[in-house]
């Protein structure tokens, strides 16, 4: 790539160094330290040190892990795959899953119940770990969980105003986040299951996406709202994520590849653009945890899961358009990202930087696993792509 622009040959030496660390460092960091062989399943956080946190798992945490080992082989850890999935499989089956075959929001590393509720996020999660051990071991009993799982989701959480409730007794402000990951799950379903289910779904969330979910004014998603979809009361009704703008700019590009809906293309731009705007400090050249809707900082410390978000929105969006501005996006997510893996113990991270730009000290979180491999492979395939298209 010697011929290429100096922001492309320095992406391509993120992607070396990101894949080396992932393969070398990560993967065996976490399936050696990170997978409980005790109880079972995977550890929600690992000491600076590597040694594990005994703490409450959530039910995000083994779909994640699902996720994550799940590109082990394609990315360069042969024979992980296969294992490390069906771990993470089998513990959330036998302790995350109710007798209505909803999903518990919390369970002990022993797996004994710490909360029963049933949270929409968690049910998204779930039907994005069905799909992707589906995907890796092929088995239909997968496929008719998450058939029978979303089944209950529309009956027992269905919102008349579009969308779902966040739970069945509908204690929760409504999210935006909890919605976007079930697109995500969604669009994972509709690559591997020809039903007709998973692109109604889909589509109608892209429809809720337009009409209930943009503020028209600026241009951004907002994290909470009433029951009919306005925005919530108060400053909550005022929160944005830059984070959660890219996750649904790359989601959204995602859609587009296979509609062709334009103005799902020019949403995703548009919401990238006002994102690196609004939400990225031009010091740290980080994205923020979260801001007003006018674009003043709320909250100035930056973990690390929206620049990954960033990176993939960034990959995308540069493949899609070519455009100069997203190539430097991506670049600079990359190089970003490499701040946060330089820890004592390699294949850690850490979470969070501090507005002066140090980082807090504290364990890593293991469900950020699944936006890291997320990240690199998304800028491992787009790279390869590039240079597919180019010769």
């Amino acid at each position: 790539m010697s011929a290429e622009p100096a922001p492309l040959r320095l992406l391509d030496a993120s992607r070396a160094r990101l894949l080396r660390w992932l393969v070398e460092d990560a993967y065996p960091l976490w399936w050696s330290r990170g997978a409980d062989r005790e109880n079972g399943g995977f550890h929600e956080r690992l000491e600076q040190n590597g040694q594990p946190c005994n703490e409450p798992r959530r039910a995000r945490l083994h779909p994640r892990q699902m996720f994550a080992f799940s590109l082990a082989d394609d990315l360069g850890h042969d024979g992980m795959t296969e294992p490390a999935v069906a771990h993470a499989l089998e513990f959330f089956l036998r302790h995350h899953v109710r007798a209505d075959r909803l999903i518990r929001t919390c369970v002990a590393p022993d797996g004994h119940c710490v909360d029963d509720a049933v949270l929409l996020y968690d049910q998204a999660f779930a039907l994005l770990g069905y799909a992707t051990a589906y995907d890796v071991f092929n088995d239909a009993s997968l496929r008719q969980r998450a058939h029978a799982l979303l089944a209950s989701v529309q009956s027992r959480l269905a919102n008349p105003a579009g969308g779902f409730f966040e739970a069945p007794d509908r204690p929760l402000t409504a999210t935006s986040n909890s919605h976007m990951h079930l697109f995500e799950a969604v669009l994972a379903w509709q690559g591997i299951d020809h039903d007709v289910c998973w692109r109604r779904l889909a589509a109608s969330i892209v429809d809720l996406t337009f009409t209930k979910l943009i503020d028209p004014a600026s241009s951004q998603i907002r994290e909470f709202y009433t029951d009919d979809w306005r925005p919530a009361p108060g400053e909550a009704g005022l929160i944005v994520e830059p984070g959660h703008q890219f996750e649904w700019a790359w989601l959204l590009l995602r859609w587009y590849s296979r509609t062709g809906e334009a103005r799902v293309a020019k949403l995703a731009l548009t919401l990238i653009d006002e994102a690196e705007s609004r939400g990225v400090d031009p010091v740290r050249d980080v994205a923020v945890n979260s801001i007003w809707l006018d674009g003043k900082v709320r909250d100035g410390h930056a973990r690390l899961w929206p620049q990954t978000e960033r990176l993939k929105a960034g990959c995308a969006a540069w493949e899609l358009t070519r455009a100069p501005r997203y190539l430097d996006i991506a670049q600079r997510s990359a190089a970003a990202i490499e701040q946060y893996l330089r820890t004592g113990t390699a294949g850690l991270w850490r979470d969070q930087m501090s507005e002066r730009g140090d980082f807090i000290e504290e364990p890593a979180p293991a469900s950020s696993f699944y936006h890291l491999v997320a990240a690199i492979a998304e800028l491992n395939a787009t790279l390869n792509r590039v240079v597919i298209a180019s010769r």
